[in-house]
């Protein structure tokens, strides 16, 4: 049995909010990000972070704040925590607890401010929250984030009396050599991933933009991206090629343009939504009614088909 397979029967055991199964159930969503440049915010030099041990904590009937749970990131940084029944989770904080063990990320130093969990899906006993990014930090920003470049001032010396330079003969100034100017560069063609672009799933079907698949591959399944819930729906052999190909039908419209917004969102840096956005989005819709899936398919599909005037900047693979 291999990786992939054992993470999905992992991820198909833990399905226990699965609906029609049982009565009630909470899920907390959030992910972690490494802040290479210790500004404490999200920023383009950042990136997710596998392996982080997170905790949530709430507070107790003697008013003492209690951990309830905690949770390992996944490879695209993203943690799940699940409760049975509805509880109240308003009053709830999450924070990094620790890092992974072999501490290869050099992001394992100091762990950022806890974060509050905000409700925002509850339909029949349903219950959805999420978490802003939590971060963790390095001992020192790394060499390529911007830093303050005012020189520190020198201390201030007390002047030495000074004595009447001496007259010298004035002297006709020669010309000043002439200026030599370097030719101009040539224009640079801007980087693709911070371009504006969105493409539909017919140019991610295309076997001449085969390249762009680079975070993840035709292969991977639908399960290990979007988790049990679409597991559930779509079973744990539904990959991301065969998702793009589905039509005719609610749920299978909205794989397929939630594929597309997810490869979107790691192609362009400017497209609507990002990967994080859109897997909170497709669990949303799953969890709601069929009028909330198309509704949620059909946003997807204006962003893919380039909302304000954007455009598919593929070019062909060389």
């Amino acid at each position: 049995m291999g990786f992939i397979d054992r993470i999905l029967l992992m991820a198909v055991a833990i399905v226990v909010v699965a609906i029609g199964e049982v009565r009630g159930g909470a899920m907390v969503t959030g992910s972690v990000f490494c802040d290479q440049c210790k500004d404490g915010r999200i920023s383009l030099f950042d990136y997710p972070l596998y392996g982080v041990k997170v905790g949530m904590t709430c507070p107790g009937n003697d008013g003492h704040m209690t951990t309830v749970g905690q949770e390992t990131t996944n490879i695209f940084g993203g943690y799940v925590m699940r409760f049975d029944g509805t509880p109240d989770l308003s009053s709830c904080y999450t924070q990094v607890v620790s890092a992974p063990d072999e501490a290869s990320s050099g992001c394992t130093v100091a762990a950022g401010p806890s974060k509050s969990v905000r409700l925002m899906f509850s339909m029949f006993d349903m219950e959805m929250y999420s978490v802003d990014a939590l971060i963790s930090q390095p001992s020192r920003p790394m060499s390529f984030c911007l830093r303050s470049t005012s020189p520190a001032l020198p201390p201030p010396v007390n002047p030495a009396p000074t004595l009447p330079a001496p007259v010298a003969p004035v002297v006709p100034a020669s010309p000043p050599p002439p200026i030599f100017r370097l030719p101009p560069l040539p224009p640079t063609s801007p980087v693709p991933f911070f371009e504006a672009s969105a493409c539909s799933y017919r140019y991610w079907m295309m076997p001449e933009f085969r390249c762009y698949w680079k975070v993840v591959n035709p292969d991977t399944t639908v399960a290990l991206i979007f988790g049990p819930l679409a597991a559930r729906r779509y079973g744990i052999d539904m990959t991301l090629w065969n998702g793009l190909q589905g039509r005719g039908d609610p749920y299978r419209t909205l794989l397929r343009e939630g594929i597309t917004a997810f490869l979107n969102s790691y192609n362009s840096l400017q497209f609507p939504y990002n990967a994080f956005s859109v897997i909170e989005h497709m669990n949303t819709a799953l969890l709601g009614s069929p009028r909330n899936v198309l509704f949620t398919a059909l946003r997807f599909r204006h962003a893919n088909s380039g909302s304000g005037g954007v455009t598919c900047r593929f070019r062909a693979c060389s």
